[in-house]
């Protein structure tokens, strides 16, 4: 079935087909704070399809009524989609119900198989279903193995579709990703299976292809010729929260590096494709994580740095460091802040570093790719300073590009300023409220599944990670350098730019 990749006024693609999402986690964090909202959103715009339904699914006992109830409380306090209407939060949560089970009991799945077909059959809905995994990484395998025993991981008809999204992580190295693609794979085929990044959902990421390959002034310079290097920053203000039992055992280079920072990494070298549909761009994706310099032992001692937050101040206010953090061990080395320089071993980037880092308690929330180029043989200026271009792109907060250039500063001196040209979405499109979830969702329910992450692309990700984890794993009496809340990270980081007379670009 060919994807419909048009676009309405509020930024989704058409609809024309009813489905059901089977929403696994209905009653925790994630489900009530991005993914119900966002399904709520497609609802009022039009794009979940003419007829809709949404069946929770959770261990927690609860009634339809208190699924609602509890659903739309969060919807309305804490939704990323702006005010939620009151009028349309009811018309969209009378196609909600709940189902409570465990996710790894035959019963629950012979149940949830009874109420969906009592939901199809009632609201002619066709047989299109849509699972959602938001569900702690380690019942995955269950949940999919029952799916596929309860015989609802394959369509009805042929007519009609079943697709399965999957959170991030997916595995926690490389071993365990294999093999939970194993089980996948043995249960739905590769086209129906959505493994979501919400990064990928947010305009400036999927700008870049537009900068790129739609405007004939970016193209040409985008290579080692004049690009002199590419930054990758992710940057939160926020601390572990209350997850630290979870960050302990995962930390910033599974939780960030192996699947935000290297997909953006992806989509900044990635060649053109021979025609953008979901095949063509995974698969230039991919051919860029394959070309990345495997680390070893040297390289990581080198090339990468890793950190821990202290104690420091956010916004004038003091904040704990990690190891004072609720569930972090007093002693715990796990790294909430990683810093990388990679190479691409490929024609067009070879020689031309990649910059990346990540770190939570940093001095500001921000994600953004800055690309530097090469500075002009500044003959005529050889006694003045004069800054390099930078293009860079600004992902989140607020999502834009700028350009930065120089100019002739006012008056009878020759000298020379650094300037910019911004542009800003909202600014640029209007004020249009559009979360990532909610791109991807109805990205899903279209088929289109460019924005997706693909099993090996996954798996490549991996490879790449797996000896950092290795090195870092066997050093046990290493130390994790400290860094005060507040700042921009460990003195390493820096360092590991100035030893290649670089430094990092703080926004």
């Amino acid at each position: 079935m060919a994807a419909d990749t048009s676009r309405s006024s509020s930024g989704y693609g058409g609809v024309t087909e009813p489905c059901t999402v089977i929403l696994f986690g209905a009653s925790g964090d994630l489900a009530k704070r991005k993914v119900i909202p966002a399904l709520y959103d497609l609802a009022i715009h039009n794009a979940l399809g003419p007829r809709y339904a949404l069946i929770g699914f959770a261990r927690t006992p609860m009634t339809d009524e208190s699924f609602r109830s509890t659903a739309g409380d969060a919807a309305k306090s804490i939704s990323e989609v702006g005010p939620i209407d009151p009028k349309q939060w009811d018309e969209f949560a009378a196609n909600m119900s709940y189902c409570a089970g465990d996710y790894g009991n035959p019963e629950a799945y012979a149940q949830l198989a009874r109420c969906l077909s009592e939901v199809e059959s009632s609201k002619n809905l066709g047989g299109n279903r849509l699972f959602y995994l938001s569900t702690p990484p380690e019942v995955y395998p269950d949940i999919v193995e029952q799916l596929g025993r309860a015989g609802l991981a394959r369509s009805q008809s042929p007519n009609s579709w079943v697709r399965i999204i999957i959170e991030k992580p997916f595995g926690r190295d490389l071993a365990s990703a294999k093999e939970l693609n194993r089980i996948v794979l043995n249960v739905f085929d590769e086209k129906q299976v959505y493994r979501i990044d919400h990064y990928l959902g947010k305009d400036t990421v999927q700008n870049l292809l537009v900068l790129r390959f739609g405007n004939g002034i970016f193209e040409p310079l985008w290579n080692r010729n004049y690009v002199d290097h590419v930054q990758i920053t992710a940057a939160e203000t926020l601390g572990v929260e209350r997850r630290g039992g979870f960050y302990e055992s995962t930390g910033a280079l599974r939780d960030m590096i192996q699947s935000h920072v290297l997909q953006l990494t992806s989509l900044v070298a990635v060649e053109p494709p021979a025609s953008f549909d979901a095949n063509a761009v995974r698969n230039e994706k991919l051919k860029v994580l394959q070309s990345i310099r495997p680390f070893n032992l040297g390289m990581v001692a080198q090339d990468v740095v890793r950190g821990q937050y202290g104690p420091g101040k956010i916004a004038d206010k003091p904040v704990p460091g990690y190891r004072q953090e609720p569930g972090v061990n007093p002693a715990s080395r796990t790294e909430t802040f990683v810093a990388a320089k990679l190479l691409i071993d490929n024609w067009r980037w070879a020689g031309v570093p990649f910059y990346l880092r990540t770190g939570k308690r940093l001095a500001k929330r921000t994600t953004e790719i800055m690309i530097q180029f090469r500075c002009a043989p500044h003959i005529v200026f050889r006694e003045r300073e004069v800054e390099p271009n930078r293009l860079i792109l600004n992902i989140q907060p607020d999502e834009g590009i700028s350009v930065s250039f120089g100019a002739k500063r006012p008056g009878t001196e020759m000298s020379i300023g650094n300037v910019t040209m911004n542009f800003s979405y909202r600014e640029g499109f209007g004020g249009v409220t559009r979360s990532a979830y909610a791109t991807l969702l109805n990205d899903c329910v279209r088929g289109d599944a460019t924005l997706f992450d693909r099993g090996d692309s996954v798996e490549a990700a991996w490879s790449l990670i797996d000896p950092i984890l290795d090195v870092w794993s066997a050093a046990k009496t290493a130390t994790v350098p400290q860094y005060p809340s507040g700042s921009w990270g460990p003195r390493e980081s820096d360092i590991l730019l100035e030893r290649d007379d670089r430094k990092w670009y703080n926004p």
